[in-house]
């Protein structure tokens, strides 16, 4: 990590009172970028006298937005200095990377690969400047004639948002501009490319921190009605050093992979008989997922929930009501026709109906909400299931266990009163937090999604949208967390909190979501009698905790790497005779844990004793009891743990304890030492 400067911010104004350049303001090579009233720009561009920029580090979120974008023109300009008919789509920065998409005759190749990686080098060691051009619509037209893409991104200028698929990078400022990498000894533009900015001085600044990954198919602007291109991805960083240590994660990642973990650990499969995205669970699998769901039943029904349970299929007329049909059609499978009725000449006599696979779960609990009359005496009222949805997702999306088109949702809709709003969003978090530490996570951060100042996009009136954002902000500064708050990420009727977690590796995921609602309840026409006897409108809460069991399934499994904790393995013990002769006492010893409900096994094959350690070890079973001649004449067994180290001679009473208690207390990791 880079040192941070000693001061952040400089005030734009030379001995003489003459604006000055982000270079001589901010001369330490670290800063890559400046921050003026707010926006990004260019160390080269001219500040006015009186501003006060700020120093962007090569290393923070900015700098490696800014970073990886630089890094995408230059590969831009290697894959157009190679194939001059490649046309430009747009590159943006991603997460841990960047992408470039390009129109070509033929799909790019490893050897194109490497080729283009050669290229970006010799750019890279040219030190080619980045200089930035404001330009007109008809000087823009000009200059990229011959690129379709861009003329077509050049057309959409103004109405181009965040959230459009990498646009924004292109058109989506206050200015048309074009960035040049010019030659540093001649002056002359090398190459061009339409984009909003900022970029790092020079390619020399990308180092050797940076390399392509792989090659993708992609739709131009994210959509299958227009022209597939390619997609070249790649990453970069500040130095070797961290491009290194991103390798290694990504290594270790690849041994984490849940996918090739729950065919090796027979967790799960997705038969093609069944179709894509839609999951089994096999009996170990099976075991896993029951224990989880076990878990977070029993500590819902503590914390006062009520377990409920909808169909999966609902008549279409639910979904109006609920707009879903409106504003997630797309995202819901096809109708299935039902309910019509023909006479004996084949003539229609009633009508049939549509019904839709549910995509969510809260219509439902808001009909069992609405069958009778709720006083203010029942709120809050919390509602629980593990509800099965279905989500019409395209093919190049699924992946595992992660993006599915089945899926169990431990979905909670609260109803409560205004008043209790706060009160109720506190106790949401600190119960998601408790029950996400349960299974070994620990470390998390908190986003507030609010809403901007976009005239049309949001419903309900400033009282609301003050009143709730502010009890969702007390409630997320209160639990000491981080606090990231995002102005325009809010649904459009509510502000919502996502809660995110770390898993062992360091990676980010977002879990639990905590979504205020007083749109569907007005939509329901919900009430409740409140103290006075008037009829008012309950609030309600959206709650994902796991966001969904097969989700979460697949992060615990790369969080653990296969080595579930005593509590969730499918196989807690096995035992493993040293010679046959000891088979019938060590299953004795088996069948006790067993009656004491721990799930063990005897291992009676004829495989010698040190393969069957191999065997279980690599199953990642916990725990391993052996036993030979000196264990059964002294009623002892000898435990061998996952991380190599052994105990011998422990009594067998003395060892069921202290399975049971470890099994009870969730201990996430258990050795030798933890047998005193």
């Amino acid at each position: 990590m880079t040192e941070p400067l000693e001061q952040s911010a400089a005030v734009s104004e030379s001995a003489g009172g003459e604006p000055t350049t982000g270079f001589e303001l901010f001369p330490d090579r670290s800063v890559v970028a400046m921050r003026v009233d707010g926006e990004l720009w260019d160390l080269a561009r001219e500040v006015p006298a009186g501003s006060e920029p700020e120093a962007v580090l090569i290393d923070s979120a900015d700098g490696l937005a800014i970073l990886r974008h630089s890094a995408a023109h230059v590969l831009a300009q290697a894959v157009q200095s190679i194939n001059p008919e490649a046309k430009l789509g747009i590159g943006p920065p991603v997460t841990d990377g960047f992408y470039y998409d390009f129109g070509v005759a033929e799909p790019f190749t490893p050897d194109d690969l490497k080729a283009f990686t050669k290229e970006m080098e010799r750019i890279q060691r040219a030190g080619q400047r980045f200089r930035r051009r404001v330009v007109t619509e008809d000087e823009a037209r000009t200059l990229f004639a011959s690129e379709p893409f861009k003329l077509e991104l050049i057309g959409l200028k103004g109405a181009v948002g965040e959230s459009e698929d990498g646009e924004s990078v292109e058109v989506g400022g206050a200015e048309l501009t074009v960035y040049e990498n010019v030659d540093p000894k001649s002056g002359d533009v090398i190459w061009k490319d339409l984009c909003r900015g900022p970029h790092v001085p020079s390619t020399r600044v990308l180092a050797n921190g940076w390399a392509l990954t792989r090659i993708a198919a992609a739709y131009w602007r994210g959509s299958e009605k227009n022209p597939q291109l390619q997609r070249i991805y790649g990453t970069a960083w500040p130095t070797k050093d961290d491009l290194r240590a991103y390798q290694e994660r990504l290594e270790e990642a690849a041994k984490r992979d849940h996918r090739r973990l729950g065919a090796e650990l027979d967790l799960f499969s997705f038969p093609d008989e069944i179709g894509s995205g839609l999951a089994v669970f096999h009996p170990k699998g099976g075991i896993i997922r029951q224990e989880m769901e076990q878990h977070a039943l029993r500590r819902h029904r503590e914390a006062g929930y009520n377990y409920v349970y909808t169909p999966h299929i609902t008549k279409a007329d639910l979904f109006w009501q609920s707009n879903h049909l409106v504003t997630y059609k797309e995202g819901m499978f096809p109708p299935i026709r039902m309910d019509e009725e023909r006479d004996e000449f084949g003539e229609i006599t009633k009508l049939g109906q549509d019904y839709y696979l549910k995509p969510m779960n809260c219509p439902m609990h808001i009909l069992i909400y609405k069958e009778r009359a709720r006083s203010y005496r029942e709120l809050p009222l919390r509602l629980q299931e593990n509800g099965t949805v279905y989500r019409n997702e395209l093919s190049g999306a699924l992946h595992g266990l992660t993006r599915v088109r089945g899926f169990t949702q431990d979905d909670a809709h609260l109803f409560v009163t205004p008043e209790q709003l706060e009160t109720e969003v506190a106790k949401v978090l600190e119960f998601v937090i408790s029950m996400l530490r349960d299974f070994g996570l620990t470390e998390f951060e908190l986003e507030l999604s609010m809403k901007d100042d976009e005239k049309g996009k949001w419903i309900g009136s400033e009282e609301f949208w003050q009143s709730s954002t502010d009890a969702l902000r007390h409630v997320a500064l209160a639990s000491g967390l981080k606090l990231t708050e995002v102005a325009g990420e809010a649904a459009f009727y509510g502000p919502k909190i996502d809660l995110k977690t770390r898993d062992a590796i360091g990676r980010v995921w977002q879990l639990s979501t905590v979504q205020v609602d007083p749109n569907l309840p007005e939509r329901f026409e919900l009430e409740f009698t409140d103290s006075d006897g008037a009829k008012k409108r309950p609030i309600m809460i959206h709650r994902a905790l796991f966001g969904s069991i097969e989700r979460f399934f697949a992060i615990l499994l790369e969080h653990y790497a296969g080595a579930f904790p005593l509590w969730l393995s499918p196989v807690q013990v096995v035992g493993i005779p040293v010679a046959d002769e000891y088979a019938d006492y060590l299953g004795g010893v088996i069948d006790r844990l067993r009656g004491e409900g721990v799930r063990a096994e005897l291992d009676a094959s004829d495989d010698r004793m040190q393969k069957k350690i191999r065997t279980h070890t690599k199953a990642k079973v916990p725990v391993q009891l052996i036993a030979g001649e000196e264990d059964r004449a002294a009623g002892a067994v000898s435990f061998r743990f996952r991380d190599g180290s052994q105990r011998n001679g422990v009594p067998v009473a003395e060892a069921a304890a202290l399975i049971r208690a470890a099994i009870a207390d969730r201990r996430q990791v258990l050795t030798a030492d933890d047998l005193g």
